[in-house]
Parts: structure tokens; sequence; C-alpha cells
């Protein structure tokens, strides 16, 4: 593809045993960058000034990498689509029992917060604001009960600590146990997000 300039912005090639790899002039990327993601393959930003046949090079040389990166978001894309399958989440419901538990957890540790909303974010499955709102995914509700917790806790230790330093691991793991261990656990339900 190419831009008003004329020159190619954009160009696909492939790598053997792995498929096809797109190639994307960035203004943003200061240096070559391959990412994978779920449902949309292989990218390698390019920096402007950087010539494809570099960016194609670091490509084939992290072959293996991609190879493996692959299987993984093969594996997350159809979690995703089996989710879906299950039919939409009723959000109504949804928000009362996200919002019922987070105030339980509140009132339980100690913790206040000010407005909490419940939105389809594609990237997180909660976060706290400066002003101490929560933000909830509504994906949360397929979640296993104490996973689901986990996410809340999470949020209202945010509303104290608004980092990830030690001392908010220390505060989280007041109230729950292996709390890191419980955090990566979460890691094996990211294709929800996609919902």
């Amino acid at each position: 593809m190419s831009g008003k300039s004329g020159k190619v912005l954009s160009k696909v090639f492939r790598i053997d045993g792995v498929g096809e790899v797109l190639l994307e002039r960035s203004r943003k990327a200061k240096h070559i960058c391959l990412s994978i993601k779920p449902f949309k393959g292989v990218r390698v930003a390019v920096p402007y000034g950087v010539p494809f046949e570099q960016a194609e090079a670091v490509a084939l040389s992290k072959a293996g990498w991609i190879g493996k990166h692959l299987e993984r978001m093969a594996d997350v894309e159809q979690a995703a689509v089996a989710y879906e399958r299950r039919g939409p989440i009723n959000r109504t419901v949804a928000r009362r029992v996200l919002v019922d538990r987070l105030e339980e957890l509140a009132l339980q540790y100690g913790y206040s917060y000010q407005r909490v909303f419940v939105r389809n974010q594609k990237t997180r499955w909660g976060s706290c604001s400066v002003k101490n709102n929560i933000n909830l995914n509504v994906n949360l509700i397929r979640l296993p009960a104490a996973l689901r917790d986990y996410v809340l806790l999470h949020e209202l230790v945010h509303t104290r600590i608004k980092n990830h330093s030690p001392r908010f691991w220390q505060e989280l793991e007041n109230h729950i146990e292996d709390c890191r261990q419980v955090d990566r656990q979460l890691n094996r339900y990211e294709s929800m997000l996609l919902l």
C-alpha cells in the first residue's frame, strides 16, 4: 500500500512455516517492533527511514518465536469463538452482579470509590482512575467467582495505591493469598477480552 507521496507504507511477505507477516510504516516506532495479536496476525512496525528489507530480516530471525506465539494465539482465538457461541451477556444482570459484589468487597475490606462503569473493554478487565472511579469489563461476569473477586479487589486496592509497587502487591496479598499466582491464572482468560 502506498501513501500520498507514493512511498510504500506497508508490505506483506511470507515466512515458511509461519505464514503472512505485515510490514507497516509507523511514525511512533523508534525501532523495528514485532507484535502478534489475535485475529490480526503478525505485524512489524517499521520506522520511517528503515528499509523493509531490514524489517524482513528481523522477522525471519524471529521465525521460531513467531511460530510459537502464533500457536498460542490460535488457542486464544478458538477460546474467544467458543465464548462468543455462549450467546450475548445480559448487561443489566452483569452490571448488577458486578456492582453489588464490588460494594460487598469494599465494605468487607474498608475501601471506598466514587463511581462504577461497566463496559465492554478490549484490553483490560478493570481500571481505577485518579478520582477513584472504577471501570469494570462486562466480560468479568464469565470468569470464575474467585478470579472475578481478584479483579474487583485489585481495583479497590488501586483506590489507595495507584501503581503496581511492592506495597500494592502486599496490600492485595492481605486479601488474596498468592495473588500473583491468581494474576497469572487470569491470563488464561484473556480471549474473553476480545468479545
